[in-house]
């Protein structure tokens, strides 16, 4: 056994995940990949998010395969084991053999390198492929002694010596193959050599069965022409192959969920909360995936929250909004207030090195996990994303027009809560402002605007608006935004059916005992109209209903009405209570 070949690594990472009380068998993998080995010289690269399993099912492959250790104290009680033996799903020329999945477990030399360990202990690319090029032939030459290797050989040398002496074949597991990519160290023709290296060890190459690689960008991106064509990529975008694998299903939350209620006598996380939080995420097909990292660690520490944060998701978002070449800005806007948003999804133009129009931008977006693509269109997937979003909109000043309606969020739910619906019609004032500043408002002279004094500094004069007052959609967006503080402690509900009509805004309170709002805005109207439709279409119904369920004491239930003018340009509030929930 050697440092990557036929190592214990992946049997060990494997068999912790297995003994986890929250492990979902996805074994059946190992029943698409075995007629590819029996094939033979194929080669697969999987592409999802961070967190998304990637490595797991790396882990299980390797331990699966490998002749390390003997795993079957493993996978003899997984599905793989337990499927019917008579399927005939295989290559052989023997259409009565039935399959044993013990003919293949153990039986394969694995290669099994996780890039990201070998990347964090390099300080230069160079120190990195020379350093993986070592190990690998240090390995290969002590498992094959009787071997006559080149005094000078190299790695890939060696593997075809091996080959051409014995006939033995390999199978490559690469974890995580684009992370050196994503090193401060790494150059564009750092790049350009790992690619040709790649290329070089897999390509053409009698000596492998299969060739398995997880990143989270598609590696075509940086092959030109024919240099890596070798590979079968699969998107999460794209691909229903393989999708089940990576992501849990709604039947394997629920699976979950029972146990988790099984085992924990306090409980802190409601089935609802998971599908809330961290679904969301579709297949090609539209069958729902969640964030498994997520849902495992929220029923792990027994806690709801975003699980994002460790992995150094908000920088990146920040990144890709700040640095705004196409409307990404207005684009994150909408999608915070709920939109979903037209675009093309340019799976190879997906990198965090060089993206340069909006289409790229929010590629790079779906490709790392922070939006869902489904029907043409992108959207923030879950609370856990959008809490992400909020974060960064309301602490990068360097966000404007975003960043300032968000700042006065918190004052905008508090003046709501106390009725204090001077304050609320200063705020929207201001976003009214904020909205309407124009190219024409800037030539008819700077040094006349009126200064904006609402705890908040004024919009620059470079800064193009965002978001029209008199566009419906966008106009809800900006009420949205003046509103983004609730979320921290509210499940907002938008543009869902209610009663016998339809509202604009339910806030549950997640936390007993706060007041709940439902807020109905209404254009060339007056806010008693937007109270008294609430209560004609019987809004209050489906708030209570939601809390009864929950089975959740609330506070007061505010119905607040927003009425905006738009021939007077200006807005009028008025809150009402009207009972106690009990």
């Amino acid at each position: 056994m050697g440092y990557y070949l036929n190592s214990t690594q992946a049997f060990s990472l494997y068999k912790s995940e297995a003994e986890s009380p929250y492990f979902v068998d996805k074994t059946m993998l190992l029943r698409e990949l075995i007629p590819l080995v029996e094939q033979g010289n194929k080669h697969i690269c999987i592409t999802r998010p961070r967190r998304f399993g990637k490595s797991v099912m790396a882990a299980m492959i390797g331990a699966f395969f490998g002749k390390g250790t003997d795993s079957s104290g493993i996978f003899d009680s997984l599905k793989i084991a337990q499927a019917p033996q008579d399927e005939g799903v295989f290559l052989s020329d023997q259409p009565d053999e039935t399959f044993d999945y013990r003919q293949y477990m153990n039986r394969y030399d694995v290669i099994y390198i996780n890039f990201i360990e070998a990347a964090n202990e390099s300080t230069s690319y160079e120190e990195f492929i020379t350093t993986t090029k070592e190990i690998l032939q240090e390995d290969l030459r002590e498992a094959f002694p009787d071997v006559k290797f080149r005094k000078k050989g190299t790695a890939i040398q060696d593997l075809q010596k091996i080959y051409e002496y014995t006939q033995n074949k390999f199978i490559l597991v690469f974890d995580e193959w684009d992370c050196i990519f994503h090193k401060t160290y790494t150059t564009d023709e750092d790049r350009r050599n790992f690619i040709n290296w790649l290329a070089a060890l897999t390509k053409d190459k009698g000596y492998i069965a299969l060739s398995y690689m997880t990143g989270v960008l598609p590696i075509a991106k940086y092959s030109s022409g024919s240099t890596i064509n070798n590979f079968n990529e699969y998107t999460m975008a794209t691909d229903d192959l393989f999708s089940e694998y990576f992501g849990f299903t709604e039947a394997e939350v629920d699976d979950l969920y029972s146990r988790y209620a099984a085992r924990t006598a306090d409980r802190n996380v409601s089935r609802e909360d998971l599908k809330y939080w961290y679904d969301g995420y579709h297949t090609p097909s539209s069958e729902r995936m969640y964030n498994p990292r997520s849902v495992v660690e929220a029923l792990t520490r027994n806690r709801i929250r975003s699980y994002w944060s460790a992995t150094g998701s908000y920088a990146e978002i920040a990144a890709y909004i700040v640095n705004d070449r196409a409307d990404v800005k207005k684009d994150v806007a909408l999608m915070v207030a709920g939109e979903a948003v037209p675009a093309k999804v340019e799976e190879y133009a997906a990198t965090a090195m060089r993206l340069s129009t909006r289409n790229e931008i929010l590629s790079a977006m779906v490709v790392y996990g922070f939006l869902n693509y489904e029907n043409g269109k992108v959207h923030i997937p879950n609370k856990e994303l959008l809490d992400e979003f909020s974060k960064t909109i309301r602490e990068r000043e360097d966000l404007g027009y975003m960043n300032r309606l968000a700042m006065e969020s918190d004052r905008m739910l508090q003046a709501t809560l106390r009725g204090d619906t001077k304050t609320m019609e200063e705020i929207l004032a201001f976003a009214h402002d904020l909205s309407s500043v124009s190219s024409e408002t800037e030539d008819a002279g700077r040094a006349h605007r009126p200064k904006v004094d609402y705890n908040c500094a004024a919009l620059p004069y470079t800064e193009t608006p965002l978001l029209d007052y008199n566009d419906e959609t966008e106009l809800t967006a900006i009420v949205n935004l003046v509103y983004l503080a609730a979320r921290d402690s509210y499940y907002v509900e938008r543009e869902n059916k209610a009663g016998t009509g339809y509202t604009d805004f339910i806030f549950y309170p997640e936390r007993a005992g706060d007041d709940g709002l439902i807020l109905e805005l209404k254009v060339d109207d007056t806010p008693e109209a937007a109270i008294r439709q609430i209560k004609d279409r019987k809004y209050l119904l489906k708030f209570q209903g939601r809390m009864a369920e929950k089975k959740r004491h609330t506070g007061r239930v505010l119905l607040v009405g927003i009425g905006y003018s738009r021939k007077k340009k200006d807005h009028h509030c008025k809150v009402e209570i009207v009972k106690q929930v009990n």
